[in-house]
């Protein structure tokens, strides 16, 4: 097992890299998404988010899970990684045929047959998906965290270009479809360069199968040898099989929650049409790319660093911990920061015809605070090997999100909204008893470590918005809540002296790592509990 010092300089790395690398990256995205709202309408936003789940659903039949399972097991051999590659390129390439010809379903169920081509394209990217797959597993799994973000990156602003150059040039959709396509096709390029792993082409047997009895016609010879190129086949994928009891559950989670997350954009598009659609979509890819900066930054390194200490639950317990109050820490001033400014932000991008996706992204900015501690929260079941629990959670959160929004959408997108939100809210309380169950985190161990910076989060971010209430001028509005609030919220953190804090400031000086503990303790700081 990794040592203490050498687990702590790794996952400290890991944050920090992936923290600014995902920032960086999304901030790349949202100079994209900026000029993408002046050339777009909703109407082409809500063509192409119509058909997301498709393809989204395509990615994690494809991936199965394998990423998590290989990363959970203490040293991969080749003939698993093997195994996984060319069983998730026979998927890919299995499901892409299936949706090549159920484009024109897809197309009459959504009223629109401009989709029937914008599909066939939009899925060749779980295609290209499939053939990096096991690239990025060796990536994640070894804490690459570095070569992950350069791979990310690269895709981002490579594809970003290709975006915009087809917006300027009048394509509309067609540049949404082929920004997403070239992401992909580049990451997958990048995880090839940076991982060392290499497939090897299966050896299976192709002599014919001689019979005892030498009289035996030529047929049955050639049914045997058939059957034996069957067997060697399933022989060559048995490490994947193996895998499979663990990482399906994954798989199944993964299909849960891609229903859970396009939920509306099949029902908008469906009863309320692609201009509704367009202005939720946009909204919650906003708010995705904010809350994104800080869950892929915690969950590229949250799963692997909990896996490696999961034998000391005492240890364990502790750096989830501080894995949590490092995520609120960040989150909550980044996410109500966004919601004060969200309407003059995309007014100012986007012109007028975006201000109700402003209104909207406030609103979804509540969702995007409690995303990155769900998802903490699942890694911790997954580095359990309770990926059943995982997935329990899961399907039973998206059966209630369905249930409610089936109900609720004859009354609007409003009151849809408001009860998907408070039910991820709500679910929270549903993880924290299987945390509780699993690794014995106390209910008033978990609230000691959100709730204070929540309270402090919302005094500061209230009386900013109420200070600068009546500035008049747009972007001098914006500007100034952005200051006062970092600079509030900040100074409250340093003067009540919180641990996390300090502790991150004086790894970026550089010091100790702001997860794995501190020398000092802070008995009286609202996040010093070990």
């Amino acid at each position: 097992m990794m040592n203490e010092d050498s687990l702590k300089e790794r996952t400290a790395k890991g944050l920090i890299w992936g923290g600014l690398s995902n920032g960086l990256m999304q901030l790349i995205g949202a100079l994209f998404g900026m000029v993408l709202l002046r050339y777009l309408t909703p109407d082409d936003q809500g063509k192409v988010a119509m058909l997301y789940i498709f393809s989204a659903l395509a990615s994690a039949l494809q991936e199965s899970g394998f990423i998590a399972a290989l990363c959970n097991r203490k040293e991969p051999t080749h003939e698993e990684y093997n195994a996984v590659f060319w069983f998730n390129l026979l998927v890919s390439a299995t499901l892409y045929i299936i949706l090549w010809f159920c484009a024109p379903l897809i197309a009459d169920f959504y009223h629109d047959q401009d989709l029937i081509s914008l599909a066939r394209v939009l899925f060749l990217g779980f295609l290209f998906s499939g053939l990096g797959t096991v690239q990025r597993a060796y990536l994640f799994g070894h804490l690459m965290v570095r070569q992950n973000s350069i791979c990310s990156l690269t895709a981002m602003l490579l594809s970003g270009i290709v975006g915009v150059t087809m917006a300027i040039k009048g394509f509309a959709y067609w540049a949404i479809v082929t920004q997403a396509v070239c992401f992909v096709f580049v990451t997958q390029v990048m995880a090839w360069f940076f991982s060392p792993w290499r497939p090897t082409v299966p050896r299976i047997q192709n002599s014919k199968v001689k019979s005892q009895n030498d009289s035996l016609p030529r047929a049955t010879g050639e049914r045997c040898s058939l059957f034996t190129l069957h067997s060697s086949f399933f022989t060559f994928l048995e490490p994947a099989w193996k895998m499979f009891g663990f990482s399906s559950k994954l798989m199944l989670t993964n299909i849960v929650n891609i229903c859970n997350l396009h939920a509306f954009s099949v029902l908008l598009g469906r009863f309320f049409g692609e201009h509704t659609a367009g202005i939720y979509s946009t909204a919650r890819r906003w708010d995705d790319m904010a809350s994104n900066t800080i869950n892929s930054m915690v969950s590229g390194v949250a799963q692997p660093t909990l896996a490696q200490v999961r034998e000391d639950i005492g240890r364990y317990r502790q750096v989830f911990r501080k894995m949590m109050r490092f995520v609120c820490f960040v989150t909550f001033p980044a996410m109500f920061g966004l919601a004060i400014i969200a309407k003059d932000f995309i007014v100012l991008v986007g012109k007028e015809k975006w201000a109700e996706c402003g209104i909207m992204l406030a609103i979804l900015c509540i969702h995007g605070a409690v995303v990155p501690i769900t998802t903490l929260y699942s890694n911790l079941t997954i580095s359990r090997g309770k990926s059943g629990v995982n997935m329990f959670c899961t399907i039973a959160q998206c059966l209630a999100v369905w249930a409610g929004l089936l109900l609720l959408y004859p009354k609007g997108l409003m009151p849809m909204v408001i009860y998907f939100i408070s039910l991820n809210i709500a679910w929270l309380g549903i993880w924290q008893w299987w945390a509780k169950r699993l690794v014995g985190l106390r209910w008033r161990e978990a609230l000691k470590d959100i709730l204070p910076f929540l309270f402090f989060t919302l005094i500061v971010h209230g009386f900013t918005w109420w200070a600068t209430n009546d500035i008049s001028t747009l972007w001098i509005r914006m500007v100034c809540r952005i200051i006062m609030a970092g600079v509030l919220y900040a100074g409250i953190m340093w003067v009540s002296g919180a641990k996390i804090m300090r502790e991150t400031v004086e790894y970026l000086a550089p010091s100790n790592s702001p997860i794995g503990g501190g020398k000092k303790s802070h008995k009286n700081n609202p996040d010093s509990q070990e």
